[in-house]
């Protein structure tokens, strides 16, 4: 089932999110705004989260903040890589979750976590034992990053590839699994953390890896998954039928689901990482997923289409 949705992916990482194109996050903060009222309206009591930052950043917090941003939702979410991407110690991972505690007023939720072999499998194992003495019991939950390794026949998701050098290849060395699907170090290791650890786990169009990926997870006893619906995949021919068969198999596990990914021919720009042209697109697309795999968690009668209408009623181009 459904326990919370998450309105974007890192959305202060210039790879997901083209900070050129909105430097201020003012396109970011209607978007989120406008999706939170119409998946309340739809859902009334499913669980919201603003999308996992990276870096962990209490300036970009406190603008959101600021903003009427949070004002809707329910917890906030932090992505932290420290053995691989982040300029502090693994050691330090309270020190950040209190730094966002510290300007918000909601849980924080570290919805991405995780360590590569790219160097060796037992950083990745010390990484494992070491997060989760951190952060079991100090936050409410928490989504290692990933169960698969990335296939190196598709590129990450990001903007800048080999130019980022090794950084770029980490992306590639972050599962429990590696790519034919055979177990690493730590994947021995992670049911002993189960179900207090949950998985993050992104799922591409018809990826042939899903089926095994059930079977996996449940084999290790997660209970909590974090996955995504992508926005831009919605307009690929037959992406409900994906979708469907993409939800019905993890209908067991307790769901964290991510809207992300502009369209190419909805953003200013055509890429994945450019704020649409019109900001309550993005929170049709996440009402219509909402009402068609979250109908129980439900909104008062009336609620949700006097909430629709005045989603679309502010709906405008940004530009």
């Amino acid at each position: 089932m459904i326990e919370a949705v998450k309105f974007w992916n890192e959305p202060n990482n210039k790879s997901h999110w083209d900070l050129a194109l909105d430097p201020e996050w003012k396109a970011y903060a209607e978007m989120v705004k406008l999706a939170s009222a119409a998946v309340r309206a739809e859902a009334g009591n499913l669980t919201q989260v603003l999308g996992g930052i990276s870096p962990i950043d209490a300036h970009f917090m406190r603008r959101l903040h600021e903003a009427g941003v949070l004002n809707g939702l329910d917890a906030v979410a932090v992505h932290g890589f420290p053995l691989d991407w982040n300029n502090w110690q693994i050691g330090e991972w309270p020190d950040r979750i209190a730094e966002i505690e510290a300007v918000v007023h909601l849980p924080v939720w570290v919805t991405e976590v995780g360590v590569s072999t790219f160097g060796a499998e037992e950083v990745q194992q010390f990484g494992l034992q070491r997060t989760a003495e951190l952060l079991i019991g100090r936050v409410p939950r928490i989504f290692w990053y990933s169960l698969y390794d990335l296939p190196k026949a598709w590129p990450a998701t990001t903007r800048h590839r080999e130019a980022e050098g090794s950084s770029y290849y980490r992306h590639f060395h972050m599962g429990l699994l590696r790519e034919d699907g055979s177990p690493k170090l730590a994947c021995e290791k992670f049911a002993d953390y189960t179900p207090d650890l949950g998985i993050c786990q992104w799922f591409h169009f018809e990826d042939h890896r899903l089926d095994e990926a059930v079977a996996w997870l449940h084999r290790l006893g997660v209970r909590k998954l974090r996955t995504g619906l992508s926005w831009a995949d919605s307009f690929r021919p037959d992406a409900d039928r994906w979708f469907d068969r993409q939800m019905k198999a993890l209908a067991d596990f307790d769901l964290t689901v991510t809207f992300c990914f502009t369209p190419e021919h909805r953003g200013i720009e055509p890429h994945h990482t450019s704020p649409p042209q019109v900001v309550g697109e993005f929170a049709e697309f996440c009402a219509r997923m909402v009402r068609r795999y979250a109908p129980g968690a439900a909104a008062p009668p009336g609620a949700g289409e006097l909430m629709r209408s005045t989603a679309l009623a502010a709906a405008s181009p940004m530009l």
